[in-house]
C-alpha cells in the first residue's frame, strides 16, 4: 500500500459525511458551528470601470504577495456565449478588486503583473476561457475544487468546502443571477467578493491536507496540466448536442434540426441573448419531427405558439422549407466522425474480448480509486481506459501501457497508479 493509500484509508470515514478530513489541519474542531460570513473584511470595494482605477488595481495587485484568489461571474442562460460580467481578485497586500470587463475588456496588463504568482480559482476549467477572452491566463494555478476531489471531499462546491474546511458559510443566493446586469446590486457585489474572500486561506487549508495523504505532487500536476492546456477547438456540428435529437432517426429530420438551431444561433448572436431565449431545443425537435408544410402548422406546434410573432414564425418556416428543399445528397450522415472506440454498450457485440478487458479494467481502477478516497475520474480519465482497452499495445508490459497512458494524456502520477491494473487486466481478459 502506498504511502497516499495508507493515509487516504485513514481518513475516509471522516471524509464520507463531508466533514474535513484532518481538524487540526484546517482549523475546524466538530464542535464547532459554522459562522456565517457576511460581509468582506475591508467591505465591498467599488467597482473598477474605468483605465485610471484599472491601472491603480494593475499596481496594487503587482506589489502585493503570495497567491491571488481569482473568480468570474457570467451570465449563463440570459447572454449569448460565456463572457465575464465581473472579475473579482484578492490578494495579501491589495485588498479585493471588482473589475467590470464590460467597461474594462481587456486585463492583459493585470494578467502580466500576476504573471509570476500563483493563481487560486475554484472549477478553474469553467472560468480559464472567458479570463482568456480579456487577457488573463495563469502560469500557475491551484483549483481548490480539483483539490478537493483528490482529498476525498465528497462535496466539493465553494460553498460546502469553505464551510466544511475553514468553518465559515457563504452566501447563495446570486449565483445564477444576470451577471450582465448594470449597475450591479450591491447584495451582488457583496456575493462576488465573499468569492474570493477566503480562497487562498481554503487553498492554504488543502495543500496542507494533500501533503498529509501524499497527493500534494499529484495534484500540482494536474494543476500545471490545466495551467498548460491550450484553448478546445471549436465543436464540430454543435447542432448535434440539441436535447432531444434522440428522437430523430430521419436525415430529413436531422437537416430540419440543423437549419433551425442555425437560425437561432444567429439570431442569438446578434440579439446578444441566450439561444434557449430564442427558441427552445423541445421546439426545434417537434418541428423536425412534424416537418410542417406551412407557418400556420408550424405555429401549432409546441414551442411555436403563444407570442411568436407572424414575422418569426415566417422565419423559423423559412428555415424547415430550406430544409425539406435539400437534395438527398445534402442532406447531413445519421452520425458524426468517431475517432476513438465505440460506445462501451457495443463492445460486447463487436469485440467481446475488449468488452472483458474494459470491465476488468474498470472493476481494478474503482478499487483503487476508493482505496485512494477520490473519484475513478480524477485517478483516471474513462475515455483514457476505454481507448487502451479498445487498441492495447501490442505487447502488454508495464513500459508499453504507461507509454499509451502518457500518449493519451495520463499525467505521471496518474500512469504510476493505474500502470499495474491495466497490466493485470489486459492479460487477465487474454487467458480467459
Amino acid at each position: 500500500m502506498t504511502d497516499a493509500q495508507e493515509t487516504a484509508a485513514a481518513i475516509s470515514l471522516r471524509t464520507t459525511g463531508g466533514a474535513p478530513p484532518d481538524d487540526d489541519v484546517t482549523g475546524v474542531t466538530p464542535e464547532r458551528d459554522p459562522v456565517a460570513l457576511l460581509e468582506p473584511r475591508e467591505g465591498i470595494p467599488p467597482v473598477v470601470a474605468d483605465a485610471d482605477a484599472l491601472a491603480e488595481v494593475v499596481s496594487a495587485f503587482a506589489r502585493g504577495s503570495g497567491p491571488v484568489a481569482v473568480d468570474a461571474e457570467r451570465a449563463s442562460g440570459y447572454r449569448y456565449g460565456q463572457r465575464a460580467y465581473l472579475v473579482q481578485l484578492r490578494r495579501q497586500g491589495a485588498g479585493t478588486a471588482l473589475i467590470d470587463p464590460v467597461a474594462c475588456p481587456d486585463l492583459s496588463a493585470l494578467g502580466r503583473a500576476l504573471d509570476d504568482t500563483e493563481w487560486v480559482l475554484h472549477a478553474a476549467t469553467q472560468d480559464l476561457p472567458c479570463l482568456r477572452e480579456i487577457g488573463m491566463l495563469p502560469t500557475s494555478l491551484f483549483d481548490t475544487e480539483l483539490a478537493g476531489r483528490l482529498a476525498g471531499f465528497p462535496r466539493v462546491g465553494l460553498g460546502a468546502m469553505v464551510e466544511n474546511v475553514l468553518g465559515y458559510v457563504l452566501e447563495k443566493g446570486h449565483s445564477a443571477v444576470d451577471w450582465s446586469t448594470r449597475p450591479l446590486p450591491e447584495p451582488w457585489l457583496r456575493y462576488a467578493a465573499l468569492d474570493v474572500e477566503l480562497l487562498v486561506d481554503l487553498r492554504d487549508a488543502l495543500e496542507k491536507e494533500l501533503e498529509r495523504q501524499g497527493k500534494l505532487d499529484w495534484a500540482r500536476q494536474e494543476f500545471a496540466a490545466i495551467a498548460a492546456a491550450p484553448p478546445p477547438p471549436p465543436r464540430k456540428d454543435p447542432w448535434r448536442r440539441t436535447s432531444g435529437m434522440h428522437k430523430i432517426r430521419r436525415r430529413r429530420q436531422m437537416a430540419v434540426v440543423r437549419e433551425l438551431w442555425e437560425t437561432r444561433d444567429r439570431i442569438a448572436r446578434r440579439r446578444d441573448v441566450s439561444p434557449g431565449k430564442v427558441l427552445g431545443d423541445a421546439a426545434i425537435v417537434e418541428a423536425a419531427l412534424a416537418l410542417p408544410a406551412n407557418a400556420r402548422a408550424l405555429g401549432a406546434l409546441p414551442g411555436f405558439g403563444g407570442r411568436t410573432g407572424r414575422g418569426r414564425l415566417e422565419q423559423w418556416q423559412e428555415a424547415v422549407d430550406r430544409a425539406r428543399a435539400l437534395p438527398e445528397a445534402e442532406l447531413p450522415q445519421p452520425g458524426q466522425t468517431v475517432t476513438g472506440p465505440p460506445p462501451p454498450r457495443a463492445w460486447a457485440d463487436k469485440d467481446p474480448v475488449a468488452a472483458a478487458r474494459l470491465s476488468a479494467a474498470r472493476a481494478a481502477v474503482s478499487r483503487l480509486a476508493e482505496e485512494l478516497a477520490m473519484p475513478a475520474e480524477n485517478l483516471i480519465a474513462p475515455d483514457t481506459v476505454r481507448r487502451v482497452c479498445w487498441e492495447p499495445p501490442a505487447v502488454v508490459t508495464a513500459e508499453s501501457v504507461g507509454a499509451a497512458l502518457t500518449a493519451h494524456g495520463a499525467r505521471a502520477w496518474q500512469v504510476e497508479q493505474v500502470t499495474p491494473l491495466l497490466v493485470t487486466a489486459l492479460h487477465t481478459a487474454a487467458e480467459e
